[in-house]
C-alpha cells in the first residue's frame, strides 16, 4: 500500500484530495492548522498543527512517503488576496511552510512531491485584455504578478525546482486556475467568486439585488474540483513531465455571466449592483495546450454542471445557517 502525506488536508482541495487518494487505495496522513470543516476527514491519520513550525514538519514528514502533496498556504479569494491588507502574512506564512516542507521531505527521503502553484504567477501585462489573456506556461517570465500572493507562488516554484536540480528530488508543479466545488469556503471572507455568488443568490429573495465588485466585464475560467484532482494525479503518475503546467478550464466567462448562470440554476431573477472592490487582473483563462501535449488530457467538465453541484451544496449550507 502506497503512503501519502497531504499538507493542507483541512482545506478545500486538500480534503477532496484525501478522499481521492483513499479511493485509490493509499494510506494517507493529513496535516493542517484545522480539521476539515464540512465533512469528517477520510485520512488514516490527521495531525492538527502549524507547518510554519519546523519541529512540527519534522514530526509529520517522518518517513519516506511515496508521495507528498503540498497544498498548504495562506490564501483566499479576491477580497483576501487583492486588498493588500494580508500581503505580509501571505508571503511569510506560505514561504515558510514551503521551506520547511522541502527541508524535511529531503531529509526523510520522500520519493515524490507535488506543489500547488497558481495562475496568479502570470504577468499582469499579459492579462489586461479580458477577451484575450495570455497564460501559456512559458509566458511567466519576465515576471510581473499582480499580487504578492503571485510573487510568493513564483518564488516557491523556483524553490521546488532548485531542490530538484541540486538534491535530485522528484518534484511536480501545477498552476491551479480558480478551483471550485462543494465543501469549500463560502461565507468566511476567503471564498472565491463561484462560491460567493452561490451564497449571495441563495440568500437573496427572488427579485432582489446582489452586489458585485467591478463592472462584471472582467473574465475568468473556473475548474471543478474533480477535474483538478484528475490533473494532479495524472501529473504525479507521469515519469517524464514535471511541470510547471496549468490545471484549469478553457471555458472563459465574464463575471457578469458567472452570476447569471448561478441565477439561472437557482430559478431566481436578481439585479446586479456593481460596486468598487478588489478585482485582480482584467482577464484570465487557462491555456491547456501543454497539459494536452504532455499528459494527453485536458478538463472537459462544464462550468454549468460544476455550478449546479456547488449551488446545491451552498444553498443547503445557507439554509442550515439561517435556522
Amino acid at each position: 500500500m502506497k503512503k501519502a502525506l497531504v499538507c493542507g488536508a483541512g482545506g478545500f482541495i486538500g480534503s477532496h484530495l484525501v478522499k481521492r487518494l483513499k479511493r485509490e487505495g493509499y494510506w494517507v496522513r493529513g496535516v493542517d492548522l484545522k480539521e476539515t470543516q464540512y465533512a469528517k476527514t477520510e485520512a488514516d491519520e490527521f495531525v492538527v498543527g502549524d507547518l510554519r513550525d519546523s519541529r512540527l514538519c519534522a514530526k509529520v514528514v517522518d518517513t519516506d512517503f511515496d508521495e507528498l502533496y503540498q497544498l498548504a498556504a495562506d490564501m483566499g479569494g479576491a477580497g483576501f488576496v487583492f486588498s493588500g491588507e494580508n500581503d505580509a502574512d501571505i508571503m511569510h506564512n506560505s514561504a515558510l511552510i514551503n521551506l520547511n516542507i522541502l527541508e524535511h521531505a529531503y531529509k526523510a527521503g520522500v520519493k515524490k512531491i507535488f506543489y500547488s502553484s497558481s495562475a496568479c504567477i502570470y504577468p499582469e501585462f499579459n492579462q489586461l485584455d479580458p477577451d484575450n489573456p495570455k497564460t501559456e506556461e512559458s509566458s511567466a517570465y519576465p515576471a510581473q504578478p499582480d499580487s504578492e500572493y503571485g510573487w510568493e507562488k513564483l518564488f516557491s516554484e523556483r524553490l521546488y525546482f532548485a531542490f530538484q536540480r541540486n538534491y535530485k528530488m522528484n518534484v511536480r508543479v501545477a498552476r491551479f486556475h480558480n478551483i471550485f466545488g462543494p465543501e469549500g469556503s463560502w461565507n468566511d471572507g476567503r471564498e472565491k467568486a463561484p462560491a460567493a455568488f452561490c451564497r449571495k443568490v441563495a440568500q437573496t429573495p427572488d427579485g432582489g439585488t446582489i452586489d458585485m465588485w467591478g463592472d462584471g466585464l472582467q473574465t475568468r475560467s473556473f475548474l471543478y474540483i474533480d477535474e483538478c484532482l484528475e490533473g494532479v494525479r495524472r501529473l504525479m503518475e507521469s515519469e517524464t513531465f514535471f511541470g510547471p503546467v496549468n490545471i484549469g478550464s478553457e471555458e472563459m466567462v465574464s463575471i457578469n455571466r458567472l452570476a447569471e448562470m448561478v441565477m439561472e440554476i437557482s430559478g431566481k431573477s436578481l439585479k446586479i449592483n456593481h460596486i468598487p472592490g478588489p478585482l485582480g487582473v482584467r482577464g484570465r483563462n487557462s491555456d491547456n495546450a501543454l497539459i494536452n501535449e504532455k499528459l494527453g488530457w485536458q478538463p472537459n467538465f462544464s462550468l454549468r454542471k460544476g455550478l449546479e453541484k456547488t449551488y446545491k451544496w451552498i444553498a443547503g449550507e445557507a439554509e442550515k445557517a439561517a435556522k
